[in-house]
């Protein structure tokens, strides 16, 4: 067993000497997996999850109990169905739901880490959405439990969707989001007490009530930063990181907004132009000035929520870990292109499920480089064999140093 454990810690990238902080993630799409890559946490092997399929609950439950740590993020869907998709339509009666998730705290109790845990109140469409609120009813009481945090993040809430009322009437914290929610409470767990400025591209955006969202803007911010165990303060009082959340209406001015900003703070730009996909010509303009590589984190991949999450996560789990954010911004790029460039190309060619074909996306791949790095894309998957998401693996090559001929 002992020896077991030392290769989990280096598989994991945990150092050695400290007990591990433990992340159990919703599913292995890419945005919910890609803190198990950052070396600063110690995942389940990443055969238990088994894409649309669902996690093998069975390995996770014993994965999970086998496993100490100092604190645990776990996702109450993994755990309770398999994953998001599968906890919208599996056929299964709320007690037995409530029973698989026993296991967190029979960890508690085994282990005495810290818990942090949320649970999905799912979209429009789910056929199972009456029993998965059920299942949060029920565990109300674990929100009074000390040493376990536990919340609730509604998924894709279209105009006329209960999920935002629904969540929102639980005894415990709400607030949109899902594909983000595991990065944000390991900033909770591994960096509480952030301190965040916030600035809006414009005043009149944080009264926008956002796609997927619900409610207005600076309120989705408000409760963000309280599941991040952030704290929000002025510019004036020197903010670990600012936040800044872009609305899409003047990229020249935001540049020159992120100009001031960047001279005095580490900022972390949120990109809410569009779902799902980035503003071209903000990243023009970020590329143009070296700009992109000095950020503190970039995300314009999904909804306003995942893209707000995303980068106060980024941006205060790498603030002081330069290689860090580096790969970080590379991730982020590459999300960006893929949002631009790739999943349009593959949509106009390619059937789903896609095939080995659908690959030769990657040779589209542009020259890249910032901060003394050019970014490789040396591999490229479909996890779940469809054009929405794509897993990189992405390399940064030292750029050779300039030759300073002397006279």
């Amino acid at each position: 067993m002992a020896r077991l454990w030392l290769v989990l810690v280096l598989l994991g990238g945990v150092a050695l000497g400290a007990p591990p902080f433990l992340y159990l993630p919703l599913d292995d799409r890419p945005p919910n997996w890609a803190p198990c890559t950052w070396g600063l946490v110690l995942c389940p092997p990443k055969a238990v999850y088994r894409g649309a399929e669902g996690a093998d609950l069975g390995a996770l439950r014993g994965w999970l109990l086998a496993t100490p740590g100092a604190a645990l993020v776990a996702s109450l869907d993994a755990l309770a169905y398999g994953g998001l998709l599968a906890s919208r339509h599996l056929d299964l009666p709320a007690e037995d739901a409530l029973a698989r998730l026993g296991p967190l705290l029979a960890w508690k109790v085994r282990h005495g880490g810290e818990v942090l845990l949320f649970g999905v109140v799912p979209r429009f469409d789910a056929t199972q959405r009456e029993r998965n609120l059920r299942v949060l009813q029920v565990l109300a009481p674990w929100s009074r439990l000390r040493g376990l945090y536990l919340e609730a993040v509604w998924d894709d809430a279209l105009r006329g969707s209960p999920a935002p009322r629904e969540a929102q009437a639980l005894p415990y914290p709400s607030r949109p989001g899902a594909d983000e929610a595991g990065q944000v409470l390991l900033l909770r767990a591994l960096s509480p007490g952030l301190r965040v400025a916030v600035v809006h591209e414009e005043a009149a955006l944080a009264e926008r009530t956002t796609p997927y969202e619900a409610l207005p803007l600076e309120e989705t911010v408000r409760r963000l930063l309280r599941s991040a165990g952030a704290e929000e303060v002025a510019l004036e009082n020197i903010p670990d990181l600012v936040l800044y959340v872009y609305g899409g209406k003047s990229p020249r001015g935001a540049t020159q907004d992120l100009l001031r900003l960047m001279a005095q703070y580490p900022v972390a730009l949120a990109d809410l132009s569009r779902v799902n996909r980035g503003d071209a010509g903000l990243m023009g303009y970020l590329q143009a000035l070296g700009l992109y590589g000095r950020l503190a984190a970039y995300a314009a991949w999904g909804t306003p929520a995942n893209n707000l999450g995303s980068a106060l996560a980024q941006g205060g789990l790498f603030l002081r870990d330069r290689e860090g954010r580096l790969q970080r911004l590379a991730e982020a790029y590459f999300a960006y292109w893929w949002g631009e460039v790739g999943r349009p190309w593959v949509r106009g060619r390619f059937p789903e499920p896609l095939g080995e074909e659908a690959l030769g996306v990657a040779s589209l791949w542009p020259y890249v480089a910032w901060e003394g790095y050019r970014v490789d894309l040396k591999a490229l998957a479909f996890p779940w064999h469809r054009s929405f998401e794509a897993e990189a693996r992405l390399s940064l090559v030292p750029l050779p140093s300039p030759v300073h001929l002397v006279e």
